[in-house]
């Protein structure tokens, strides 16, 4: 007796059909073991970015028929919480995948500085036309030197800061705060111009700082405060909607070269699809999210009347500081962009 069968159930079959003597035939193409990739992320694993890195699993496991199958690791159990070391993890291939935010890889690859360039984007219609665009698959391309396989980018909603006790709605509120900032060089030049202390800090560390008083406040979208539970020891939401950020969703390349090739389009289709749907998602639930942390005592606080303008403008002025780093070519070509 001869079976043909697909990928998912090879594996399953084999023990039972040796056991039985019965021939096996594998239709062209398939393999005959699933391969298994563990994603790290770094928040908890009902976070938006938990939820995104399970349902790109859902996917790949469904669109490869099992021959390739994802575990999700939260909370960065995998790189010990340190971002910067996750990168160089991943390009190792020490990680298999990696979400992380596009401003941590501008540690790694400058360019990707120009999606966080402070109010670039009008709204997220013109951030998804970028990311999706010619700049954005050419900051993917610009991972392979790093040894990493960038799948794609989805979209985090803007972000704002938040204060123990100072509500910000003027340009010189921020004067003399200390905000905690990832370790980028942008985000630094952007807090030092509005006249705040900007302190680099691992994202570890922060809640602790927060509930000492070692810093005033962070900046982060909306439902990073709600998922790390900064409610308890900040006062305030401060709607500043100065930079934007993206999550970069990336297999090491040692991880993509273990796909079988007739997978790899398979895969590469799960993560646009994960990313189409989480990209609707995440706005829509943004005001949910704000809602939520006024429920839980933060005051939620708007920019006076002209006060944005005043801030777009000084935060605009730390663009020329940043032409060399990004490269000239890439930054008129990000600017250009978001002015067609």
């Amino acid at each position: 007796m001869t079976f043909s069968l697909t990928r998912r159930a090879i594996t399953r079959s084999l023990t039972a059909l040796a056991l039985v003597g019965t021939t096996l035939t594998v239709l062209p193409g398939a393999a005959l073991a699933e391969v298994s990739l563990r994603m790290a992320v770094p928040d908890p694993i009902g976070s938006s970015v938990g939820r995104a890195a399970s349902h790109f699993a859902e996917l790949v496991e469904e669109k490869t028929d099992g021959a390739v199958t994802i575990e999700v690791f939260p909370d960065g159990v995998l790189f010990g919480g340190d971002q910067n070391a996750a990168v160089n993890q991943l390009g190792s291939g020490a990680l298999d995948g990696l979400i992380l935010a596009s401003s941590v890889y501008a540690s790694f690859e400058p360019r990707m500085n120009a999606i966080s360039l402070p109010y670039l984007f009008a709204d997220y219609d013109q951030l998804q036309a970028y990311l999706n665009g010619e700049p954005g698959q050419e900051l993917l391309a610009s991972l392979d030197r790093l040894g990493i396989q960038g799948m794609g980018f989805f979209l985090r909603t803007f972000r704002n800061v938040t204060t123990r006790e100072t509500p910000i709605t003027t340009a010189e509120d921020f004067k003399g705060l200390t905000l905690r900032t990832p370790n980028n060089t942008l985000f630094v030049a952007l807090f030092q111009a509005l006249g705040a202390n900007p302190t680099p800090m691992a994202f570890s560390e922060v809640y602790s700082a927060l509930q000492l008083g070692a810093i005033d406040g962070q900046e982060n979208p909306v439902e990073v405060p709600l998922n790390n539970k900064f409610a308890e020891v900040q006062g305030h939401l401060n709607m500043t909607q100065h930079v934007a950020d993206s999550f970069v969703l990336a297999l090491s390349a040692r991880a993509w070269d273990r796909i079988p090739e007739e997978s790899r389009d398979a895969v590469q289709q799960a993560a646009n699809d994960m990313i189409a749907a989480h990209n609707s998602a995440e706005i829509a639930a943004e005001q949910e999210v704000i809602v939520q942390l006024q429920e839980q005592g933060m005051q939620v606080n708007m920019l006076a009347d002209g006060e944005l303008e005043r801030v777009q403008e000084i935060a605009r002025g730390i663009y020329p500081q940043f032409n060399e780093q990004i490269g000239a070519e890439f930054m008129h070509k990000s600017l250009d962009f978001v002015q067609q």
